[in-house]
C-alpha cells in the first residue's frame, strides 16, 4: 500500500491542464465492443480504473494499441478493434473475478448483450461510498427483452436475448451508468427505443455523439428523453474525450485553499455546468479567460447566504445539478471560508464519513447524520494541522490531499491507490506548481 507524505503550507502557482474525463473514458471504451472495426480515442487518462478496463478488454480479445503520431508514441491516444472476441473467456471465472474488482466493467454488459446476445453479470467493485444498486441497468435490459438466470455457486447472473426489441421505458432513477448501458444495448434493438428520465451528463452526450458517428441513430441528446432507432451494424470512428470536470473542480479547490495564482487550461467551460458558480457561492473568485479558468490568490473568501438571509445549503443532484463527486472537495474549501454552510449528500450514504479526519486536523464540522454536515469556516484564522489518514475513496482522497497541502506541518495519506484510480500522476503535476508531495 503506497502513501503520500505532504509538507503543508506551500503555495501553488502556475498552469495546469486537466486530464481526459475518467467517467467518459469508461463509457466510450466499452462502446468499442459494439463494432469489429477500429475505434480511435484521444485524451485517455493514464489512471488505474481506465488502465484496468483497457486490460480487461485485451483479455477478452480486443486488439488495443497506443497510437504513434509523427514518429512519437502518444500515450493518450488508443486504438481499439474488437473483431475477434474470446467468447469462452467472457464466461470464465477469471473474467467474472476481474469484473468484480472494477466498477466500470458493468458498462460492458450492454455492448456484449447487443452484439453477442449474452453477458455474465456479477457485483462490480469501486468506491465504498454506500449502496450503488444496478436495478436500473437490469430493468432496462428486461424492458428490451433480455432474460436473467442466476447461476448457483458462482454468485453471477447470465443475461441473454436472441434479439432485443425497442420499447418505451421510464427509468426509476437518472442513473448515468444505467443510461449508458441501456443506450449501448438499444442501438441494435429492433425498432425504436425511448428512454425517459435518462441521465444527460456531458459524458453521456459524448457517448451518444460517438455512437452516432459509428452509425447509430440517437436523438434527444442533452435531454432526459432519448430516442434510439435500432440499426444492424456499427462501424469505426474517432473520438476525443472532454477534460475531466471533477479534476477541474479539484484544481479550483486546491487553488482556493493554497494557491497564489493558478491557471487551469482548456477546461471546456460550457461542459462544467454549475461547478464554477458553486465555488463562487463559497466566495471563491474565478476568472474565465477564453476556455481557461484563472483562480487568483484567495486571502479571504466569504460564503454567500440565500437571498432571504438563511444559511447556504449545497446539495448534490443529477445533471445539471451539482455532481456528488465534488462535495468532498467543497467541504475542505469551506473549512477556510468566512461563514457557515450546510452540505447535503443525497445520493450516497457513506460519502461524508471522511470528515472525521478533517475534524482531527482542526476543522469545525458538525456531522448531522450520514447525509448532512455543517461546516463552520475558520476564515484562515485557524490553520488545519497535519496528520495521518487513509484515503477511503477517490474523491475523499483528493479532498484530504487538498487539506494536507493547506495544513501546517507534515501529513501522511495511506491507501493512495484510491487516488490513483481517478487522478493522473497527481503528485508530479502538483509538485510542478510548488507542492511538496512524496510518494512512498
Amino acid at each position: 500500500m503506497a502513501s503520500f507524505i505532504i509538507e503543508g503550507g506551500h503555495l501553488l502557482k502556475g498552469t495546469i491542464t486537466p486530464q481526459g474525463a475518467k467517467n467518459e473514458a469508461l463509457e466510450v471504451i466499452c462502446a468499442t465492443l459494439l463494432t469489429d472495426e477500429e475505434v480511435i480515442i484521444h485524451n485517455i487518462p493514464d489512471i488505474r480504473d481506465v488502465n484496468n478496463l483497457i486490460q480487461l478488454l485485451r483479455d477478452v480479445g480486443v486488439k488495443v494499441s497506443r497510437k504513434e503520431e509523427r514518429g512519437t508514441r502518444n500515450e493518450n491516444t488508443y486504438s481499439f478493434k474488437a473483431d475477434e472476441l474470446n467468447l469462452s473467456y467472457l464466461e470464465s471465472d477469471e473474467f467474472v473475478k476481474s469484473c468484480a474488482e472494477l466498477r466500470g466493467s458493468v458498462m460492458m454488459i450492454g455492448p456484449l448483450l447487443a452484439r453477442m446476445g449474452k453477458a455474465v453479470i456479477t457485483k462490480p467493485g469501486g468506491d465504498k461510498i454506500g449502496r450503488r444498486r444496478l436495478d436500473t441497468h437490469f430493468l432496462g435490459f428486461q424492458k428490451l427483452g433480455a432474460k436473467f438466470n442466476r447461476v448457483e455457486g458462482r454468485d453471477v447472473y447470465e443475461i441473454a436475448a436472441k434479439k432485443l426489441k425497442g420499447t418505451y421505458m421510464l427509468l426509476d432513477e437518472a442513473s448515468v451508468t444505467g443510461t449508458a448501458n441501456i443506450i449501448m444495448a438499444a442501438v441494435f434493438a429492433k425498432g425504436t427505443t425511448t428512454i425517459y428520465n435518462a441521465a444527460c451528463e456531458p459524458y453521456l452526450q459524448q457517448l451518444c455523439k460517438l455512437l452516432n458517428r459509428m452509425g447509430a441513430k440517437i436523438s434527444g441528446i442533452a435531454s432526459n428523453l432519448l430516442t434510439i432507432e435500432g440499426v444492424d451494424k456499427l462501424h469505426g470512428a474517432e473520438h476525443k474525450l472532454l477534460p475531466d470536470m471533477i479534476e477541474v473542480g479539484s484544481f479550483i479547490g486546491m487553488a482556493a485553499m493554497c494557491g497564489d495564482g493558478v491557471l487551469i487550461k482548456d477546461v471546456s467551460i460550457s461542459d462544467l455546468g454549475i461547478i464554477p458558480d458553486t465555488f463562487r457561492r463559497l466566495g471563491v473568485k474565478i476568472k474565465a479567460e477564453g476556455d481557461d479558468l484563472f483562480i487568483p490568490r484567495q486571502r479571504h473568501y466569504e460564503i454567500q447566504s440565500f437571498i432571504d438571509g438563511t444559511i447556504m445549503t449545497l446539495a448534490d443532484a443529477p445533471w445539471p445539478g451539482l455532481t456528488p463527486d465534488l462535495l468532498s472537495v467543497l467541504i475542505v474549501v469551506a473549512t477556510q471560508a468566512r461563514g457557515s454552510v450546510l452540505f447535503h449528500q443525497k445520493m450516497f450514504e457513506s460519502r461524508l464519513f471522511f470528515v472525521d479526519k478533517l475534524i482531527d486536523m482542526g476543522a469545525q464540522i458538525i456531522l448531522c447524520d450520514p447525509h448532512r454536515a455543517v461546516v463552520v469556516g475558520h476564515d484562515r484564522k485557524i490553520t488545519l494541522r497535519g496528520g495521518r489518514m487513509s484515503s477511503p475513496d477517490i474523491r475523499a482522497g483528493i479532498a484530504l490531499l487538498i487539506a494536507a497541502m493547506g495544513a501546517k506541518g507534515t501529513s501522511r495519506i495511506d491507501n493512495i491507490e484510491q487516488i490513483d484510480r481517478g487522478y493522473e500522476h497527481i503528485e508530479d503535476r502538483l509538485n510542478a506548481l510548488g507542492a511538496k508531495i512524496v510518494r512512498r
